[in-house]
């Protein structure tokens, strides 16, 4: 088969066997689509149909050159789907053909802290995501998600679900009594607010306009301070406080926000920095002379994932979805992702 482009723009077009690959640092141009030989799954791999698949921050990093491991030429994209076990190969037992599964962000971590070997296997970077009629996961990568999300909300959970889980629970939950600040509005803060409510806290959050600070309050945000017309937003999530300062933050910012969530922080508070972002001027004290925890943590593993789906089927809890696009509009997916102000997950849909 020819590795030239497939143009797809008509559904007739639209055949069995088709991948999107990424040639790096080419933006858009460089998701093209080419035909794809259905796989067929070795010892300890399983073959899944791929229903839906989502977009995240990782995926543009990656695609832009500005992602911490850089993507393999030619890799699928995309971390985050789910789909229908289609066959199996030699020794599988954690899956069983029929089942509607997903995959871990790393390929290979199961438990425990993680180390470096793990970071440098991911979906969608050097190892092919989600972005295909087809994805060939390995065994000890399988998760079964909750019966009552639907696929768009089930391909939503790898990065930015399993993250936010990881930032709000570990090392300990927050709980009633306790404050917990989001900064951002992304996906990944979308499902901490989600996770903080869950675990009976109260939940603050700093965002960029009044649309946004509505629907934030609508997914069980108690106060929202709005950067844009309070540019010292510390100095109100402080206010909001009684002046003590909030426990937990969860700043799915950066580096460029990490000040403000320091002075916002209450004594002894934990601070967590969510996943890869871009460098910015080193800070002389981070602490800037109060006493708290800074951690910066990178999604999670296999358990933390299967934790988190637990809880989301205990709770019946759903992802936030701003918008779905068909397969053969990916790069509209990703181009809407990156200009068009989403607000929840933006996810690629395939049909039979």
């Amino acid at each position: 088969m020819s590795d030239e482009p497939t143009d797809i723009g008509k559904p007739t077009d639209l055949d069995d066997a088709l991948a999107y690959r990424l040639d790096p640092l080419r933006g858009l141009d460089g998701l093209r689509v080419v035909p794809q030989p259905r796989p067929t799954p070795g010892p300890g791999q399983v073959l899944v149909r791929v229903r839906a698949a989502s977009v995240n921050r990782r995926d543009l990093m990656l695609m832009d050159g500005e992602y911490p491991l850089p993507a393999t030429p030619g890799v699928v994209p995309l971390s985050d789907g789910v789909g229908e076990v289609l066959a199996l190969g030699p020794g599988v037992t954690r899956a069983a053909v029929g089942d509607r599964v997903t995959a871990t962000y790393y390929q290979r971590w199961v438990a425990g802290p993680q180390r470096l070997a793990a970071v440098r296997e991911q979906h969608g970077a050097n190892h092919d995501g989600w972005l295909a009629r087809y994805v060939l996961l390995e065994e000890e990568s399988v998760v079964h998600v909750p019966d009552h999300l639907t696929d768009a909300e089930a391909a939503s959970l790898t990065c930015a679900g399993v993250a936010a889980w990881a930032a709000v629970t570990k090392p300990a939950p927050p709980g009633p009594g306790e404050t917990l600040l989001t900064v951002g509005s992304g996906t990944a803060a979308l499902f901490a607010v989600q996770f903080a409510r869950m675990h009976g806290a109260r939940v603050v959050c700093v965002t960029s306009s009044p649309e946004k600070a509505k629907r934030l309050r609508a997914i069980g945000a108690d106060e929202v301070v709005d950067r844009s017309e309070t540019p010292d937003w510390q100095v109100a999530v402080r206010e909001l406080t009684g002046g003590d300062g909030v426990e937990h933050v969860v700043d799915a910012v950066g580096l460029a926000t990490l000040p403000q969530s320091v002075a916002a922080a209450a004594y002894n508070a934990r601070i967590t920095l969510l996943g890869a972002f871009p460098a910015v001027a080193p800070l002389a004290d981070p602490f800037a002379g109060n006493y708290v925890s800074i951690r910066r943590i990178a999604v999670g593993s296999r358990t933390d994932f299967e934790e988190m789906n637990r809880a989301l089927a205990a709770h019946r809890l759903r992802p936030v979805i701003d918008r779905e696009f068909p397969f053969e509009a990916a790069r509209e997916a990703y181009r809407y992702f990156r200009d068009g102000g989403a607000f929840g997950k933006v996810v690629v849909t395939l049909r039979d």
